[in-house]
């Protein structure tokens, strides 16, 4: 859920959105938290195109899609992807969030131009961009994204217990949740919601401690790391000690410090190091 409030300042209190610019002026926007209402409300007007890939369909990760202003703009070209579910679309399940008497507006009333697409089970291009999909393992059909251009990779996996199949250091890599995605890649974005002493109580819930995030990263190769998802209870400055924390084992490890950093809103990274094409 979405935590305003003085102690939440710095990391801030919106729920998961990141939005990745293509070298082409492509719009891929990773989830509909609420965070989606602080992008700018021009998107899409200049005729680039605009795509929202949902990992899953739980209400932090859509409660946001209301708020988002080119779907009130007749004309701009939307396009939303999200995980299969068998038998129901992916119009009607956002359809029962986007409906009375949850919400005053509902989906054919939209201006703008929206397309509803399932996600392919194997590659597929947006933009310059090739796009991979992969069940994950958390609550519920969930998706991670690997999105690659030109060289540069990222791989988005805001919702993912890895952990739950077993020790990660230790699993074969065909049976780690998320590890081809995620393999030798740029940028990282991954689940650390809990810190370890809370992660015994959440076992299941679908979420990754500081430790587990770290051994995931360590285990694909990860370039750098942004540790993502944050529990709404904990404050800036417990954000700051689970980074402080991360970045020590990080580097008792022989990693570089600057290598893991914790996810902030308003925050932009540039993917890749010669010629980068993707930003977020």
């Amino acid at each position: 859920m979405p935590t305003p409030g003085a102690g939440m300042v710095r990391y801030g209190g919106n729920t998961s959105c990141v939005q990745v610019t293509l070298s082409d002026g492509t719009h891929l926007i990773l989830d509909a938290g609420t965070g989606i209402r602080n992008l700018p409300a021009d998107l899409g007007r200049s005729g680039e195109p605009v795509h929202i890939l949902l990992t899953h369909l739980h209400l932090d990760h859509i409660q946001g899609l209301l708020f988002f202003a080119p779907l009130f703009q007749p004309g701009v070209e939307i396009t939303l992807w999200g995980p299969a579910a068998p038998g129901v679309s992916l119009e009607r399940r956002i359809g029962r969030y986007l409906s009375a008497p949850l919400t005053p507006v509902e989906i054919r009333e939209l201006p703008c131009r929206l397309d509803f697409r399932d996600c392919p089970t194997t590659r597929w291009q947006i933009g310059p961009a090739q796009i991979t999909a992969e069940g994950v393992t958390h609550r519920g059909p969930t998706l991670g994204f690997r999105v690659e251009e030109s060289g540069s990779s990222l791989c988005y996996l805001p919702d993912h217990e890895p952990a739950i199949i077993g020790d990660i250091d230790k699993l074969e890599a065909g049976w780690l949740s998320g590890a081809a995605l995620a393999r030798d890649v740029d940028l990282l974005l991954h689940d650390c919601q809990y810190t370890d002493a809370e992660y015994p109580s959440h076992v299941g819930w679908g979420h990754s401690s500081v430790t587990h995030a770290l051994q995931f990263a360590r285990r694909v190769a990860a370039r750098k790391t942004l540790l993502f998802h944050h529990d709404p209870r904990h404050t800036d400055d417990e954000l700051d000690a689970m980074l402080a924390e991360a970045r020590t084992h990080w580097m008792a490890g022989g990693g570089q410090e600057d290598a893991i950093s914790m996810a902030a809103e308003g925050i932009r990274v540039t993917v890749g190091t010669s010629n980068p094409a993707i930003k977020s």
